[in-house]
């Protein structure tokens, strides 16, 4: 039997069957007891024995018999006279055996489920004993058969909730588990239960979560691999036609394909293995001065200037490294479409328990059903520019889900002229 709610129902239903018996017996011989204990038996059969001796000895068998009769007509069981050695006065059978019987049960009945049971009184001189053969009424269990069925309907029932009630999440658990295994990877249980099967449910979901996203960025990685690779192979086997330019251009060519590749292998990094990062309490208005001094030489070779606002001092906590990146390829990218002589503004504030970085240029900005796009992997705006005039469509792409595995939160906007690309951070609670 390997059905968890097969195994459930049964055992539930076992033990009720077995507390049903056990119940049954016990209320038999509890009651017997009782009856025993208060004397009742013996205090009746003692004047019953008077009673039966008085009328044979005044009247004979005829009295005796008709006082037998009279007891019978209100009494179940059989009632005897008997003398010492235990023969009836009445009939003269031989009743010695149920006498021994009496003796031997000590006045109890001999039975704890319904049956005739033996009760005996014998005179005070020895001389007549006088013995009840008392049969249960028929009825005396059966009628109270309604009641122990109502009771075993009532339990049978919520012993079957019970076991539906367990078995039923974990048969909904191993269908979500086979539609995940067999490639669906939204398949999610999204269990409410607060006890330990919702518990198992929740980490499934959290583990099916975190492989999709690993399959995805991978599914991803290798369809935008496949995409750039094109182009620079392209070339590559163009230069190889043309042997006195082949050296500068395989050189060329095989530096933008260790570009990709690195910038590649950072976007998976944060995108499908963020416990990877190690955060550390850092002050975020240095990690920005750092950033932008080390990007003002790329901005004066372009012609323009880059201009950090007086930041605030805000600490957060995540991995240096990561950020860095994010931040400066945002700043980047406004360097390389900011028109010269402009300007490239960066700041840094408090927002509500958050640290907001924005940087803008005063380039031409972006249309506006373009704005979500920019962040997604080698998306560009002009589908013309190659990787020399627009760059690997990364940049963005890096910095948005570097922001993500700090639960942070990055958009871009017009700024009229320009675009204005904002990232905010949350704060440590102890800091807000």
């Amino acid at each position: 039997m390997r059905s968890v709610y097969a195994k459930i129902t049964l055992w539930l239903f076992a033990t009720l069957v077995l507390s049903l018996i056990a119940f049954l017996g016990v209320t038999q011989l509890v009651s017997f007891q009782i009856s025993r204990r208060t004397g009742q038996f013996g205090q009746i059969q003692s004047m019953e024995l008077e009673e039966a001796r008085e009328a044979y000895e005044t009247g004979g068998r005829e009295k005796l018999g008709a006082f037998i009769g009279r007891l019978h007509r209100y009494l179940r069981g059989n009632q005897y006279l008997t003398d010492g050695r235990g023969r009836d006065v009445l009939t003269g059978d031989d009743r010695s055996a149920l006498m021994a019987a009496a003796e031997m049960e000590g006045a109890r009945p001999r039975r704890v489920v319904p049956g005739p049971m033996i009760v005996m009184a014998r005179s005070p001189d020895g001389q007549y004993c006088w013995i009840v053969e008392m049969k249960p009424p028929p009825t005396e269990l059966t009628s109270y058969l309604p009641y122990y069925a109502l009771i075993f309907g009532a339990v049978a029932l919520v012993c079957w909730l019970l076991a539906l009630n367990i078995a039923s999440p974990l048969r909904a658990l191993a269908r979500t588990v086979d539609r995940f295994g067999t490639g669906d990877l939204t398949a999610r249980v999204n269990s409410a239960r607060k006890d330990e099967i919702g518990d198992l449910s929740r980490a499934f979901d959290r583990m099916a979560e975190r492989i999709g996203t690993l399959l995805s960025a991978e599914r991803r990685l290798l369809q935008d691999v496949s995409h750039e690779l094109r182009s620079p192979l392209a070339r590559l086997s163009f230069a190889a036609e043309h042997r006195e330019a082949a050296v500068a251009r395989l050189k060329k060519e095989i530096q933008r394909l260790t570009n990709l590749v690195g910038t590649l292998l950072q976007v998976t990094r944060a995108e499908g293995d963020p416990t990877a990062n190690s955060p550390e309490a850092l002050q975020l208005d240095e990690l920005l001065d750092e950033v932008v001094e080390d990007c003002r030489v790329e901005a004066e070779a372009r012609g323009c200037h880059i201009a950090l606002a007086d930041s605030v001092h805000l600490e957060v906590r995540g991995d240096r490294e990561l950020l860095r990146r994010a931040i400066e390829n945002v700043v980047r990218n406004s360097i390389r479409y900011a028109p010269p002589a402009s300007e490239v503004d960066v700041q840094l504030e408090r927002e509500q328990g958050t640290a907001r970085i924005s940087v803008r240029d005063h380039g031409p900005g972006v249309p506006e059903e373009a704005l979500a796009k920019i962040f997604q992997p080698f998306f560009r705006v002009d589908d013309s520019r190659d990787s020399s005039t627009g760059g690997l469509g990364l940049g963005l792409a890096i910095a948005k889900r570097a922001v993500g595995v700090h639960h942070g939160d990055m958009w871009a906007q017009n700024a009229m002229p320009g675009l204005q690309v904002c990232i905010e951070l949350p704060l440590p609670a102890t800091r807000r």
